[in-house]
C-alpha cells in the first residue's frame, strides 16, 4: 500500500481487508480511497478504556436528573423552541412527535450543540470494530455505514468528530441511524445534523416515528405508592409490562394527571418504573408505549424519564 504502518495502525488486519473487499464489491467503494484513508486511521486506546470502564452502581434518579436536564438546558431549550417554531410545528404535523419531546432529546444529548464530542469518528469506530470483540459485529456495521455516509455527504471521513462511541451531531446519531432516519428537512439537498436546525429537528422526529411513536398518546403518569407485592415485581427499577386492568386489580392507582392526558385504558400494555428520591424513598410511575419508544434512543429508564421531565417542563412553560 506504500504507507508506513504505525504500531497503532490497522493496516494488514484481515478483518479490515474483508471490510475493504465488501465495500468494493457491494458498493463500488474506490480501493485507493479506502487504502489512503486507513493509512491515516489509528487505534484509540482511550476509546477501549472508556468502553471498558468498570460498571458502577446505577446512578440514583435524584443525582441523574440534575446532570442531564439541569444547568441552562431549560433556558436554551425554550430559546431553541421559539427560534425554530416553524420547523417544530412542521415536524409535529409530519411525524406526530411533540415539539417538547424533540427539543428535550436534543437538550439531554448535547445541550443544543454545546457538547457534540471531539473524537475522530473513523478512529473510534475502527477501534471498536477491530479491537473490541464484545461488540465488534455491531461496530463493524457502524463503521461500514459511516464510510458510506461520508461518501453520501461528500465529505472526507477524517473530518467527522463526535462521541467516543461514534455518535454524531446535535442529536448524537450513530452512522446507521443517520443513514436510515436522518432527513433533509430544510430540503437543501443534504442532511446536516450539525448546522441545520430543520434537519436536526426533523431527524429526531423521524427517528421516534420510525420506532413506533404514537401520535397524541401519553408517555408517563405518576402513581400512588405501590403495595409490597407490586414492589417485589421491580427489577432494576422497572417491571414487566402488563395490561392496565391487571395493575388495577393489584391496586395500582394513578396519583395525578393533567386534564389533557388521557387515563390508561384497560387493555393498555403498561410498565411501572421507580425513581430514587434524595430522602431514600421511591417515586413510582406508569409508562406507556411512547416511553419505550424514547428508550430506543437510549435504553435506560433514567434517560427516558429525564427526557420526559424536561419535555413536560417545556410544555408547562409554553402554555403560559
Amino acid at each position: 500500500m506504500g504507507a508506513q504502518v504505525s504500531a497503532q495502525s490497522f493496516i494488514g488486519r484481515p478483518e479490515l481487508a474483508a471490510l475493504r473487499e465488501e465495500l468494493i464489491r457491494e458498493h463500488g467503494y474506490p480501493a485507493d480511497e479506502f487504502d489512503a484513508l486507513f493509512a491515516q486511521v489509528q487505534r484509540q486506546d482511550r476509546v477501549i478504556a472508556l468502553m471498558d470502564a468498570p460498571i458502577r452502581a446505577p446512578t440514583p434518579w435524584h443525582v441523574y436528573w440534575p446532570r442531564h436536564i439541569g444547568g441552562d438546558r431549560m433556558q436554551r431549550g425554550l430559546e431553541f423552541l421559539t427560534r425554530h417554531a416553524e420547523h417544530f410545528e412542521r415536524a409535529e404535523q409530519t411525524y406526530g412527535v411533540p415539539r417538547s419531546v424533540i427539543a428535550a432529546i436534543i437538550g439531554v444529548e448535547t445541550v443544543y450543540g454545546r457538547i457534540t464530542g471531539t473524537t475522530r469518528i473513523v478512529d473510534a469506530l475502527a477501534t471498536l470494530a477491530l479491537d473490541y470483540p464484545r461488540r465488534a459485529e455491531f461496530f463493524r456495521g457502524e463503521l461500514k455505514d459511516f464510510l458510506l455516509l461520508a461518501r453520501e455527504l461528500k465529505r472526507s471521513p477524517l473530518e467527522f468528530r463526535g462521541s467516543f462511541a461514534g455518535a454524531m451531531g446535535w442529536p448524537q446519531f450513530m452512522p446507521g441511524s443517520y443513514r436510515r432516519f436522518a432527513v433533509d428537512f430544510d430540503q437543501d439537498g443534504r442532511t446536516d445534523l450539525w448546522n441545520s436546525p430543520a434537519d436536526i429537528i426533523g431527524s429526531v422526529a423521524s427517528f421516534l416515528a420510525a420506532h413506533g411513536w404514537q401520535r397524541g398518546e401519553p408517555v408517563m403518569l405518576p402513581l400512588k405508592p405501590v403495595s409490597p407485592a407490586v414492589a417485589r415485581e421491580f427489577e432494576g427499577g422497572l417491571t414487566a409490562r402488563r395490561p392496565w386492568s391487571e395493575w388495577v386489580e393489584a391496586e395500582v392507582a394513578v396519583r395525578a394527571r393533567d386534564a389533557d392526558v388521557r387515563a390508561p385504558k384497560a387493555d393498555d400494555s403498561i410498565g411501572l418504573i421507580s425513581l430514587d428520591l434524595a430522602d431514600g424513598s421511591l417515586d413510582y410511575w406508569l409508562v406507556f408505549e411512547n416511553f419505550y419508544v424514547i428508550t430506543r434512543y437510549n435504553r435506560s429508564r433514567l434517560y427516558a424519564s429525564a427526557v420526559w421531565s424536561l419535555a413536560y417542563a417545556f410544555e408547562q412553560a409554553l402554555r403560559k
